[in-house]
């Protein structure tokens, strides 16, 4: 799945695709960001991590990124989109 943006239509993509026919595209709508599962879980990112936070140094900030992502990664569970996501 791609973005619905301009550069997807280069020529240099395009023969790409001729040349790999397996390979199938779906474009999101414009406003359809929510579509986008790398999307939501920055999203996800943003609303639990780092809103409303106060980062005293870049890597503060990391850190508080990387333990989010490592609580996810310990419960793997499959990433679900879930109503409140949206």
């Amino acid at each position: 799945m791609m973005g619905n943006h301009p550069a997807h239509e280069r020529i240099e993509i395009r023969d790409w695709l001729a040349a790999n026919p397996r390979v199938d595209v779906h474009f999101t709508p414009t406003s359809g960001s929510w579509l986008n599962l790398v999307e939501v879980w920055f999203r996800m990112i943003a609303r639990q991590a780092i809103r409303r936070g106060s980062f005293i140094s870049v890597r503060d900030f990391m850190t508080k990124v990387h333990g989010f992502v490592n609580g996810c990664n310990t419960r793997e569970h499959p990433f679900i989109l879930d109503q409140d996501a949206r």
